[in-house]
Parts: C-alpha cells; structure tokens; sequence
C-alpha cells in the first residue's frame, strides 16, 4: 500500500504531465528545437555517430531518452551498455544535451533536496553529477521516475563512476531526432 505522500507526489506529476500535454506542448517542442538547431548539436551531428549509440564519437556517456539506455564510449567505441535507466518524470525532466561535462563525482552521495519513500534523504549512491541543478547518474530504483537524474541499477552505476572523470563528456539525446539531424534532415520537436 502507498503512502498518502506517495500518492500525491505521483497524483501531483500527472496534474504536471497533463497541464504540459494540453498547455506546454509549444513550450516543449521549442526547448527540444533550441537544443537540437544549436551550434553544440550541429557539430555534434557533423561526427559519426559511436556504433550502436545515438551519440558522438567524442562522447564518453550516452543517454537515450526514448530508449531510456546509456551507454560508457572510448575512443568512439562502446565499453558497456546499452544498460537501463530511469530519467526524470514530468516536471522534472532529464535535460537534452550535447555537451555536458562530469563536474563532480561523490560516491555516497545523499539528496539534499528530496526525500525517498521511507522520508529520509534520497540515497544517491556513486553519483556522477554532470548538468546544472544536481543532475548526476546515480543508482537507485528504475521503477521511479528521478528529479531529473539517470538512475541506473547499481552495478552499472558503480561501473560509470569508476570509469568516468571529471571533464568527460555526456550528451543526453533523444535517438530519433539524432538519427534525423545526422541524415542531414531538419531538428524538431
């Protein structure tokens, strides 16, 4: 049984998720475009893609939102993944990136913000953070939407803290206006 806190919080995401469908849907599509039409995007979309991925050779972690896969690249080939993740929820979404870079990196880091289900700050264990706002892979619970994180299961996400360093970069897409941008065909949303 869920909580009565649990399920306003789920209750609160699909008021957000269906204001957004019915009101933001112009607000959403310029965002994605702003992101994809950039300079960063375009030559991000000028090099090859890594084999199997939606992202740039250059790129060091791989995040597909449609998918919801990433993957870890060197030297433009795959060293693991695809694995599963969770993104953000409504409200909260993961941010579309070409050229995030890892910034920070705590192994038990803890939420300072959010609460998990027991009330206690949100575990955020071998956190790699790497967007503005805290937005980091971290493991946890794939079956709940993040603030806005890539949550992976924990192996995976002790093996992207391992293998990634500050400075790397990460590009979270979504597959199919990647594929479109490459085949040289106008972005949008």
């Amino acid at each position: 049984m869920r909580s009565t806190a649990t399920l306003r919080t789920r209750f609160g995401r699909l008021m957000v998720a269906s204001l957004v469908t019915a009101t933001g849907i112009g607000l959403a599509g310029t965002a994605l475009a702003d992101t994809e039409n950039s300079d960063v995007a375009a030559q991000a979309h000028a090099e090859p893609a890594a084999p199997g991925t939606p992202c740039s050779i250059s790129t060091r972690a791989c995040v597909d939102l449609e998918t919801q896969r990433a993957w870890l690249i060197r030297d433009g080939q795959v060293t693991r993944g695809p694995v599963p993740i969770a993104s953000g929820g409504a409200g909260q979404e993961t941010p579309l990136g070409h050229s995030f870079r890892v910034y920070r990196k705590n192994k038990d880091h803890v939420s300072g913000e959010f609460t998990g289900p027991d009330g206690n700050p949100a575990p955020m264990p071998w956190a790699v953070f790497f967007a503005d706002g805290g937005v980091a892979f971290h493991g946890g619970d794939r079956e709940r939407a993040s603030a806005g994180c890539v949550k992976l299961d924990l192996p995976e996400a002790e093996a992207f803290f391992n293998d990634l360093a500050e400075g790397d970069k990460v590009q979270v897409v979504n597959a199919s206006v990647e594929q479109k941008a490459r085949a040289g065909a106008p972005a949008s949303g």
